[in-house]
């Protein structure tokens, strides 16, 4: 079978985030299974530009900022222009669908060729009262939502979202389908003072500043304890930098900047607790990825893992602030706890998150919408 999965953009800082992730995921599982999985999508900051992404086949169109609208006034002409050719080339095509000048035109080529199509929104359709959301709901995310093969949601509140934004009736044809994370090799014994890490985009809703907030409560208990701030900036790093010197923390925090997948696990490997304190996270990739190498996670309550990993005993759920995260590090820090929590993050993401389970229901989705 042959499967093109579509994206916005793809870059070595990875800003894009857990959608890339996600893609890059299922394309390997799926050629792995013997299916042609391929990527399509927009590139920046590559040199030498690459055909291949992970050992994925990838076509990578130069991104174009066209408005000044973040990931959304993004584009491609040359993209644009071939679209109609490379969904007709796919027996399903497959777009992680989000409002944008990318997988929207992708999506309705797919469409308008006929192709078997399969959305999957990671959060990024929701009702929304912002008026280019408005217009482009209006001109093509109801009409995609309603015409898709198949709509992949990741939780109950991500399928009520899509409900309200295609309005009534309900969808008809949408999927659970969790992300899944490939197995990991196991992080070693801790040793060393403690290491707590925060690996995510910096952005507002991602709250990396209350990491930092929370990061004296921990040092008066652990004063040797060390914090790592990694990701992408999306306009958090200039507020994280100025608050780690308000506090007189600069010798406590390291701020590497966006990491590569093998440096995101490396630093996995090292760290003793693993914080997002982002609130209405949908299913962060970040924290699976943590959970499948033993490091216990601290979520909030909203995050869509968060019930997952409180019942499993794999880290703490907490409200939002640094208090909680404080708490929760400062449990997690304790060696027995540590070890326990290390094992059932483990578990849980062999039994919940594998991609054997993921890709075996995706699968189900394409074979049903080919017959």
């Amino acid at each position: 079978m042959k499967i093109l999965h579509a994206v916005t953009l793809h870059s070595p800082s990875h800003a894009f985030g857990g959608p890339v992730r996600v893609a890059l995921n299922l394309a390997k599982g799926l050629r792995e299974r013997g299916h042609e999985a391929r990527l399509l999508a927009l590139g920046e900051g590559f040199d030498p530009w690459p055909v291949s992404v992970e050992g994925v086949p990838a076509k990578l169109f130069p991104a174009r900022r066209l408005l000044p609208l973040g990931f959304s006034g993004m584009t491609s002409p040359a993209l644009l222009a071939s679209a109609s050719r490379l969904v007709r080339d796919a027996d399903v095509v497959h777009v992680h669908l989000a409002r944008d000048l990318v997988t929207l035109p992708v999506a309705l080529a797919a469409l308008r060729v006929g192709r078997p199509l399969v959305l999957q929104t990671h959060g990024m359709v929701d009702p929304s009262e912002r008026l280019l959301a408005k217009v482009l709901d209006a001109v093509a995310v109801r009409r995609l939502l309603r015409g898709a093969d198949a709509v992949l949601h990741l939780t109950p509140h991500e399928r009520a979202g899509l409900d309200a934004v295609v309005g009534a009736p309900p969808l008809a044809q949408a999927v659970r389908l969790v992300n899944g994370t490939p197995a990991q090799e196991e992080r070693p014994p801790l040793s060393g003072p403690p290491r707590i890490l925060y690996s995510a985009r910096l952005q507002a809703r991602k709250r990396p500043v209350d990491f930092v907030d929370a990061a004296p409560a921990v040092l008066a208990v652990h004063p040797d304890a060390e914090f790592v701030v990694a990701g992408p900036d999306e306009g958090e790093l200039a507020a994280v930098r100025a608050r780690v010197t308000a506090l007189g923390l600069t010798d406590r925090f390291t701020v590497p900047g966006a990491l590569s997948t093998p440096e995101v696990l490396t630093e996995l490997r090292r760290a003793h607790v693993y914080v997002l304190p982002s609130v209405d996270e949908p299913f962060p990739m970040s924290v699976l990825e943590a959970l499948s190498v033993g490091v216990p996670a601290v979520v909030t309550h909203s995050n869509g893992l968060a019930r997952d990993i409180a019942a499993a005993g794999a880290g703490r759920a907490v409200d939002p602030g640094p208090q909680g995260v404080a708490e929760a590090v400062l449990a997690l820090l304790d060696p027995s706890e540590n070890t326990k929590a290390s094992h059932a993050a483990r578990a849980l993401a062999a039994e919940s998150f594998s991609m054997d389970a993921v890709l075996d229901t995706l699968l189900g989705v394409y074979e049903d919408i080919r017959r």
